[in-house]
């Protein structure tokens, strides 16, 4: 049995299309600019697919950026019809540090906007080679404190922020709350990192076992470490996997896929949050690979994923069942 007939059948063929347009998926083109340019070409394609949600709003902005660098391109989707201070979402986009953009997230975050009825700011970040460790975190802690700080024009309850992020996202969700736990501020209610990039070292079963996947495979991400640390020794606010002390930090929620190569790395990592006492909800997936949910939505595993991730938000950041009403009928 190969790799891929492991995978959930229904999730597979999404994936399979994708390996078709791009052969050996992106990480096969092995010239960064051109693999953003080819991720940029399918991201704009699926986008123009999508019918334009009337149920969220939508505005792009620039964010002071850490002290000598650039400022911080951000996107603020705003539920239709909500009142009164919101929950907020601080969303992190993946792509191996990379690669990835808001743009190429725009749809999750706006399920997460209007699913939870969350004001939600998505951020960007400067990306390795070019920009490595740590620029990535640096530009997150400065959009996210940004947000904290006009809270109130942003219509956002400071005691309801989360953070949310996947694979180098979900990385840079745990270290941004790490700093916020560390400097004391913002506050932040809960982090949801799912299938999150920990670990520099590429040690556990699952990344020696996930080889021929073609999404985030072994070799894509010794490559995404090498560039993110920039031939710096590692630390970690890079690794967080290699952090001494995990007490204090928020609520958490993980899922990772079976077959993600970041799956063991995930275990251990949420099993020391709950040795922290930090309390921990986890999801392994059977037949999930990384990024499943996104590539195969309309698959059953892939509405049982964000079904999931929906709900933990909803409870974490205290959303009435009647306010999620009234936004869902909102016309």
């Amino acid at each position: 049995m190969t790799q891929r007939d492991r995978l959930d059948p229904e999730s597979r063929g999404p994936l399979e299309q994708l390996l078709q347009a791009v052969p050996g998926g992106f990480n096969a083109i092995s010239d960064v600019t051109q693999r953003r340019e080819a991720v940029r070409t399918l991201t704009a394609a699926a986008i123009t697919e999508l019918a334009p949600n009337d149920r969220v709003i939508t505005e792009d902005r620039l964010v002071p950026g850490p002290q000598g660098a650039p400022d911080v391109p951000i996107r603020i989707y705003t539920p239709v019809g909500a009142n009164g201070e919101l929950p907020g979402v601080f969303y992190i986009h993946g792509g191996g540090m990379v690669i990835g953009s808001i743009d190429a997230e725009d749809a999750a975050a706006t399920r997460i906007c209007e699913g939870i009825g969350a004001v939600v700011v998505s951020t960007e970040y400067r990306k390795a080679p070019e920009h490595p460790h740590p620029a990535q975190i640096d530009d997150c802690y400065s959009s996210l404190t940004w947000m904290a700080k006009n809270a109130a024009e942003l219509n956002i309850d400071v005691n309801r922020i989360a953070v949310y992020g996947g694979s180098a996202g979900g990385n840079l969700t745990i270290n941004v709350s790490r700093i916020a736990r560390d400097r004391a501020f913002p506050h932040i209610s809960f982090m949801m990192p799912v299938y999150p990039m920990v670990d520099d070292r590429n040690e556990t079963p699952s990344s020696h076992e996930i080889t021929d996947i073609g999404i985030w495979d072994r070799e894509a991400n010794i490559e995404a470490w090498s560039w993110f640390l920039g031939g710096r020794p590692v630390d970690d606010y890079a690794a967080p996997a290699r952090a001494q002390d995990l007490t204090g930090l928020p609520p958490t929620f993980i899922d990772v896929g079976e077959m993600d190569l970041f799956r063991d790395e995930d275990i251990a990592f949420a099993q020391r949050l709950v040795q922290a006492m930090v309390p921990t909800e986890f999801h392994l997936y059977p037949g999930a690979y990384h990024g499943s949910e996104n590539f195969a939505g309309t698959a059953p595993l892939s509405q049982r994923i964000w079904a999931a991730r929906i709900s933990a938000l909803r409870t974490a950041l205290r959303v009435s069942s009647t306010l999620q009403t009234d936004l869902m009928s909102d016309p």
